[in-house]
């Protein structure tokens, strides 16, 4: 026993090894591998030769039997660790027997790669020595323990600067050490000092928790990039009842009206959110936002009633147009542009004095010629409503003259007729009427008006281009006969 006791004394306080112990100067991994190397040295201490040592099972049985290797082939690995752990709670005190009653292996085979100790990791050590109960043995290789570092982001009292560097850092810091107002407001200054939207947000957050609200409304009047981190994150989270207050205690009416206002977006039944927008016309907006809401409760008004009405229509199959253009999706809540392309679509040659009715809807919603001919012209051209088209884009002056006129310009007028598929005559009528010259020749080659073509190289008195294009007419057609025709005329005339 006193060979032992020495063998233990010169092991601890020999040079090339040092003790275990819990100050926190090393990570974990360097503190494992020293305690990893502080059992692999029992070997020299608890027996010479390690061959000497008869191997036996969890069982009891001889390693290397019959009956062993079918009980450890059968065996799932839940099922032996679960084996080794109660056998290891039945050894004996004595590290003299541990070979036969504690594990089939010696505490140097632990960790030099042998079968069962490849799967043996530092928790399954930890628990395996804490279970000898001879404390000459649990000397030689102490329980691990969580290295300090690992509290200090919880415990360590650091100031507002280093906390706020550390959460930058991704670092798990606890604010609640903050207590008084005063470290608290220095923990907002740093975090917006730092330039962080992240621990800007994330020391808001802990303000909103811990602190009054007329405490923390007034202390963000006097910081407004933080004042504006929390009214964008209140409203990223729908949190409205503190928005609305946040905003009433700065005085921002306005902004309370709009947050108020918004709230429409929630309601999903349609008569809710038309009460809704009416009791929002009487909030403190400025006269233009007042404009825009009673337009948008207008607007919702109408859409029920054309919804209605051809709702009752469809279903009953009194309209032709309804049968051969079923509506894809209801009127509701849609945008004033669309609700107008759908009067155009479907209800283009109402009255004025019908709520469905184009021209209602444009003096109702004041809208400009040149919005209204786009979008009637769109709706037109894809019912290939050629006439209404024409009807759209003439005009009559006060003698009487009729001439064709174009808000979006006829260039724009060419292209929506392409879209919808109109033949070239359609087409050529239109083009001629684009006022720029190249314009006119890119757009007729593009989209095949050969006579357009021909007619403005006629005008340009251009004899090469002339015949060039010839070759881009077939042979034997009217277009190429017109092109002869030209250049003899032009030969003639030039004598």
């Amino acid at each position: 026993m006193n060979r032992v006791r020495a063998d233990e004394e010169e092991y601890w306080h020999s040079s090339k090894f040092r003790a275990f112990t819990f100050d926190d100067e090393d990570d974990e991994l360097s503190q494992l591998k020293e305690s990893k190397r502080a059992v692999n040295s029992l070997r020299d201490i608890v027996d010479d030769d390690d061959d000497d040592l008869e191997r036996v099972s969890w069982s009891g049985e001889p390693v290397g039997s019959i009956s062993w290797s079918i009980k450890e082939t059968a065996s799932g690995s839940t099922t032996s660790l679960d084996g080794r752990d109660s056998s290891l709670q039945k050894g004996s005190s004595s590290y003299a027997a541990l070979p036969k009653q504690v594990s089939s292996y010696s505490l140097s085979s632990l960790f030099k790669g042998g079968c069962e100790s490849r799967f043996l990791c530092a928790a399954h050590l930890c628990l395996s020595l804490s279970a000898l109960t001879d404390t000459g043995v649990k000397n030689y290789a102490p329980e691990l323990r969580r290295p300090k570092a690992e509290y200090k982001d919880y415990s360590s009292d650091w100031s507002p600067k280093e906390t706020v560097r550390r959460m930058q850092r991704g670092k798990v810091c606890s604010l609640e050490r903050f207590r008084s107002l005063q470290d608290k407001l220095v923990l907002l200054d740093e975090a917006v000092a730092g330039h962080d939207g992240n621990v800007i947000t994330a020391v808001l957050i802990f303000l909103k928790r811990t602190l009054r609200r007329e405490i923390l409304f007034r202390e963000l009047e006097v910081r407004q990039v933080a004042l504006c981190h929390l009214i964008h994150f209140l409203r990223e989270t729908g949190e409205q009842k503190f928005l609305l207050d946040l905003l009433r205690f700065l005085d921002r009416t306005e902004e309370v009206a709009l947050s108020q206002y918004r709230e429409h977006l929630n309601i999903q039944d349609i008569e809710k959110r038309r009460e809704f927008l009416k009791g929002c016309i009487g909030l403190p907006f400025s006269a233009e936002d007042t404009s825009h809401i009673q337009d948008h409760y207008t607007l919702l008004e109408r859409q029920i009633i054309i919804e209605a009405n051809d709702r009752h229509l469809e279903t009953a199959g009194q309209s032709e147009l309804f049968r051969k253009h079923p509506r894809k999706a209801s009127i509701l809540n849609m945008p004033l542009v669309t609700t107008l392309f759908y009067s155009c679509f479907y209800h283009y040659t109402e009255a004025e004095g019908m709520f469905s009715s184009p021209t209602n809807l444009k003096k109702t919603f004041k809208i400009p010629d040149k919005q209204y001919v786009l979008t009637a012209l769109a709706a037109r051209a894809k019912l290939r409503a050629w006439g209404d088209v024409d009807a759209l884009l003439t005009t009559k002056n006060w003698l009487g003259y009729t001439k064709k006129k174009a808000p979006i310009g006829f260039h724009r007028v060419v292209e929506i007729l392409q879209r919808n598929n109109a033949p070239v005559q359609v087409l050529q009528e239109y083009v001629r009427l684009v006022e720029d010259v190249e314009t006119r020749l890119n757009l007729a080659t593009k989209y095949k008006c050969h006579g357009v073509v021909i007619e403005t190289y006629r005008d340009l008195k251009d004899r090469i281009q002339l015949t060039a294009y010839k070759s881009k007419v077939e042979r034997g057609s009217a277009e190429e006969e017109k092109i002869n025709s030209i250049l003899s005329n032009m030969v003639r005339n030039a004598y």
